[in-house]
Parts: C-alpha cells; sequence; structure tokens
C-alpha cells in the first residue's frame, strides 16, 4: 500500500474517527501542530547530553501520539490523555524545580540539547493555542488542556536540566 492516496488532492483530509475535512480545520492545526512539536523532540532528543532528558522526551512522544489521536478525532478517542499523564509532569516539573532553582530569567538555548527543547517549548505553545481554538468549537478533555499547558514548562525546566548539567545555566 502506498502512502500516496491522492485523496488529498482536493485539499481534503481524513479525521482518525474517519470524517472529512478540510486540512486548514482547526482540528488538523492542533493535531498537526502536535505533530510538528513531536518531530522537534526527535531532534532534541538526539541533541541532549543526558540520558534522563533522553527517555523523558520519548515518554513525551509517545504521550504526543495520544494527544493528536484525541484531536483528530471528533467522536471520543479512547486511549486519549489522562490525569495520570497531566499529575506526571506536573511532578517532574517540581521535582526538576528543585534540582535547578530558576532565580530570575534565563538566556535559553545555552547548549545543543537545551537549543532544540527551545524550540520545542516554543512549538509546544503555539499548539496549545491551536487546541484551546479548536476547545471552543468542539470542547476538548479537561486533562488534554490540562497537559497541554504543562507541556511548555516542562520542556523549560528540561532545557534548564541540559543547561545545569554542562555548567552552562545563565541567568539574564
Amino acid at each position: 500500500m502506498s502512502i500516496v492516496t491522492k485523496g488529498g488532492d482536493e485539499g481534503l483530509t481524513s479525521l482518525w474517527s474517519g470524517e472529512r475535512v478540510a486540512k486548514d480545520d482547526p482540528r488538523v492545526e492542533a493535531y498537526g501542530s502536535l505533530d510538528e512539536l513531536s518531530s522537534f523532540l526527535g531532534l532534541a532528543r538526539h541533541s541532549c547530553r543526558l540520558v534522563e532528558t533522553r527517555a523523558a522526551i520519548e515518554t513525551l512522544q509517545r504521550e504526543l501520539v495520544r494527544a493528536m489521536g484525541e484531536l483528530a478525532s471528533s467522536s471520543g478517542y479512547e486511549k486519549g490523555l489522562g490525569e495520570a499523564e497531566e499529575n506526571r509532569l506536573t511532578e517532574a516539573i517540581h521535582e526538576l524545580e528543585g534540582r535547578v532553582p530558576i532565580r530570575g530569567f534565563v538566556l535559553p538555548g545555552m547548549t545543543e540539547g537545551s537549543a532544540a527543547l527551545d524550540v520545542a517549548r516554543s512549538v509546544a505553545r503555539r499548539a496549545e493555542r491551536r487546541a484551546l481554538s479548536l476547545d471552543r468549537l468542539a470542547p476538548l478533555s479537561p486533562a488534554l488542556k490540562r497537559y497541554l499547558n504543562r507541556l511548555s514548562d516542562y520542556l523549560f525546566m528540561l532545557a534548564r536540566l541540559e543547561e545545569a548539567s554542562e555548567g552552562k545555566l545563565r541567568l539574564v
């Protein structure tokens, strides 16, 4: 089977739940932004030095697949993210804050890995905005919205961990 289906030649695409929608539909914009984020996270995973950071990124990528499935379905997606994933992010952020205290503004991108994570963080913020635009039209699960809200904070802290591990954390 080829990945060339010609089904999108007229500007439409299929959702996970089977409906055909425009390629610039808010739902497609939302899950497309998460897809872009996952790609940047893949780059970050190969740029980071710490095994801990690389493992955390892979976990995020796996969770983003589930989040994309939820966004790509207008009729419900049973494998979406829940409170457990949201709580995991919150706890991880608090744990990193204890290890890498931030007392001011930081100059992002002081290492190759942190620079890649900072780009991913910016894309995560845009993805959250796209998801919230969709939420006004078709309500999303509260857990997914909270997860997306935590995600950029987590990526920020992972970037700072990478910098701190190399002695390159810089405050402005």
